[in-house]
């Protein structure tokens, strides 16, 4: 039978020694006065943004970065008062919540930064100058202003006059695990051109970020002032193969149960639409998890699971709130057994990795898209041993 500690029949465990693991990786791959921005979006890929804030935050980071106002004032209603650095798009009526939460925000077109010099004006009138980020687009051709308008936005009024306060300059990546560095390459020259545009208008600001995980594992030209890591920090890359030297653990692993056992004759159908027809007598165990917790409907005859130390094939449809599963092959599979969606068992293994491989998809989707109705459970780990 189940013999967890916890109540929970389906759970994710976040192992915070992996964190500070693959944040020593980081470390060990940039310059010591680089610093590092830790992404914690997307409710830090999965894993709990203010457990993981927190986590790091004794690892010695200082500096986030979110995508959205929400996520950011969820982290400042948590108690982080960290810098925390709102990376996505933003609108001028998110301003009022973005400047009370005192978050930072990327600005990637003139006409914002006006409006938000205006907002910041209105709101806190006389009060030191706002710090902002500037994005340029330098091929990711997504958010930013281009290399021809940056002189002309960062002698805008709102800048010069000292309502806000040019704390970064930053651009995205867009093809940095490719095999082939010519494309990223055009990249960090086209931000050192930013570079060297900014210092002549003796306006270079303090951090300069270019690089997210790809580049500071491949792309040491693209470190500057601050390293943007994110998928790095969980565990995962998308890159052919990792530098030498250089590994990576896994923080994240995914358990359910055996919430029921029955046996199915050869004929027999299991679940919605009748996708899966049983062609011999088989036994069938029942998951309490499904697409409303994250695991994938594309799983639907075609995942695999962990039980006993061998893998179970998926069958049928993944319904919203459970999964079925044969375990014919699996001897003495029990009500109570624990079941691996994401980890290790015995001597087998699945990742997010080769979850993603049968959807056809990243390890960032299926890392992100864990339902929150899933507990994390967080195994801790000494801060000494992230440095």
């Amino acid at each position: 039978m189940h013999n967890s500690a916890h109540p929970f029949p389906t759970f994710t465990c976040i192992d915070l020694r992996a964190l500070a693991h693959n944040l020593t990786q980081v470390r060990s791959r940039i310059p010591a006065a680089c610093g590092i921005l830790a992404v914690v979006k997307a409710n830090a890929y999965g894993h709990g943004a203010v457990p993981i804030t927190n986590a790091l935050r004794q690892f010695g980071i200082a500096q986030f970065g979110v995508a959205t106002v929400d996520e950011g004032a969820a982290l400042r209603a948590a108690g982080v008062d960290a810098s925390i650095l709102v990376m996505g798009a933003v609108t001028a009526g998110e301003f009022p919540d973005l400047i009370s939460a005192k978050l930072t925000p990327v600005l990637y077109r003139s006409e914002l930064v006006q409006r938000f010099a205006a907002e910041v004006d209105r709101l806190t009138p006389g009060s030191t100058a706002y710090p902002v980020h500037l994005k340029v687009d330098t091929g990711m051709g997504r958010l930013g202003i281009t290399l021809q308008e940056l002189a002309e936005t960062v002698a805008s009024p709102a800048l010069l006059r000292g309502t806000l306060r040019l704390e970064g300059i930053m651009s995205h990546l867009a093809d940095a695990d490719n095999q082939d560095p010519t494309y990223t390459q055009s990249q960090i020259h086209e931000f050192d051109e930013a570079i060297r545009l900014l210092t002549r208008e003796g306006r270079l600001p303090e951090l300069v970020h270019l690089a997210n995980s790809a580049g500071i594992l491949l792309h040491p030209s693209s470190h500057h002032r601050l390293v943007r890591p994110g998928i790095m920090l969980y565990g995962y890359h998308t890159l052919p193969a990792l530098p030498s030297g250089v590994t990576l653990r896994p923080v994240l692993s995914w358990q359910t149960t055996v919430a029921h056992l029955r046996t199915v004759e050869a004929g027999a159908s299991v679940s919605y639409n009748r996708t899966f027809v049983a062609t011999r007598r088989s036994r069938i165990a029942v998951l309490p998890v499904g697409y409303a917790d994250g695991y994938n409907r594309l799983l639907s005859n075609r995942g695999r699971v962990l039980v006993r130390g061998r893998r179970a094939s998926v069958v049928g449809r993944v319904c919203m709130d459970m999964t079925m599963i044969d375990v014919t092959d699996c001897p003495g599979a029990a009500i109570g057994d624990p079941v691996v969606l994401i980890g290790r068992q015995e001597q087998e293994g699945i990742s997010a990795e080769e979850m993603a491989g049968w959807l056809q998809t990243i390890p960032y989707e299926v890392l992100c898209a864990i339902g929150t109705r899933v507990p994390r459970i967080y195994q801790p780990a000494d801060p000494a041993s992230a440095q």
